[in-house]
């Protein structure tokens, strides 16, 4: 049976990377497994550099004064790891989320960080907007989707100072102006590769101007020195990182990856709109492209479609314990085929109910 993957993160890879990875596995370099190679060894500097370059030119940054790092500790780290490096005297964040409260509670260790806008009364179902961002902070935190309330920023503001940017899943998959954002981070897990490393794209001249001393391994300076390579960066992760990173490229892209997931998007919040036993959390226009967020209006036919979404191979759509209900996540490697599969699911529920 075909398996459609609609896991929130980890999440699906496309299966050429699968395959090409799996054999690197076994033989990477001259009978050398990737999980067994000095990451001090040519072959995977040569990995470890092209991944970097990849991030950047996918994202068009090349030649920008950006710098592409993979890191460890998720972008949970990135939440303490933003705040050290840029945080002198205040900063703003917008609360849109659970992952952007979390980063609030994480910076506010250091110093004065104000919300500039929270949703968070409306157990975040949509994105504040009209907020003002002063001249005098450091720099301005946003998290442009959020996963687990399948909200998305479908505009940035015209920010003053430095913005930062959680991307953690939705980088990649639609165009936009990376050159507005300072500093962009995202875990790997939901449109990279496995998890297990961190990307970061920094602009170089927005770093060294703290007073405070930054540990070693949480100075993006020194990293960048290093060529991510300060420590032992994990090596099977960047290295699937950097094929996924190649396949979009492959493809024609992020603006060719956009067309695919707005026909995934459509077809499903169609669904949700037309299909009088769904009703969608999200407010909608606001609604992810990534992951739409959905309930039963009848919670009497819970068990009959979930029986039928086992029956057709459809795995990981239950929504996070905060909203309930379900969660199609459908990052770049999710085919539209999948979403097919879940649509016809829930169209086939209204005729049985």
């Amino acid at each position: 049976m075909i398996k459609h993957n609609f896991s929130a993160g980890p999440s699906v890879l496309p299966k050429s990377v699968m395959k090409q990875a799996s054999e690197a596995v076994l033989n990477f370099d001259d009978g050398l497994s990737i999980l067994e190679i000095s990451h001090r060894s040519k072959s995977f500097v040569e990995v470890m550099d092209k991944a970097r370059s990849l991030a950047l030119e996918l994202l068009g940054l090349e030649g920008k004064g950006y710098k592409a790092l993979f890191l460890q500790g998720g972008a949970s780290t990135q939440f303490l790891m933003v705040a050290l490096n840029l945080l002198e005297k205040r900063a703003g964040y917008l609360n849109s989320g659970t992952w952007a409260d979390k980063a609030i509670k994480e910076a506010r260790i250091y110093d004065d960080i104000y919300e500039v806008a929270s949703s968070k009364s409306a157990n975040y179902n949509y994105i504040p907007k009209g907020y003002e961002i002063p001249e005098d902070y450091d720099y301005f935190h946003c998290t442009s989707n959020n996963t687990i309330f399948g909200t998305q920023m479908k505009n940035f503001p015209k920010s003053p100072v430095p913005m930062v940017c959680d991307m953690s899943s939705d980088i990649f998959t639609r165009q936009i102006d990376y050159s507005q954002f300072d500093l962009i981070y995202a875990g790997a897990q939901k449109n990279m590769g496995p998890a297990g490393t961190t990307l970061v794209v920094v602009k170089e001249d927005i770093l060294g101007k703290v007073s405070r001393k930054i540990p070693s391994m949480m100075d993006y300076k020194l990293h960048i020195s290093k060529g991510s390579m300060f420590n032992t960066p994990p090596v099977f992760a960047v290295y699937v990182s950097m094929l996924t990173m190649q396949w979009l490229k492959d493809l024609g892209g992020i603006k060719a990856i956009e067309k695919e997931n707005e026909k995934k998007s459509s077809l499903i919040y169609s669904e949700i709109d037309l299909n009088p036993l769904f009703k969608g959390f999200a407010a909608k226009e606001d609604r992810s492209n990534v992951n739409a967020t959905f309930t039963l209006e009848n919670e009497n036919l819970k068990e009959t479609f979930e029986t039928m979404l086992v029956e057709a191979g459809i795995s990981n759509v239950n929504g996070h314990r905060s909203v309930g209900g379900y969660r199609a996540s459908m990052y770049n490697a999710l085919t539209l085929d999948s979403v097919k599969a879940l649509v016809e699911v829930m169209s086939e529920l209204e005729s049985k109910a």
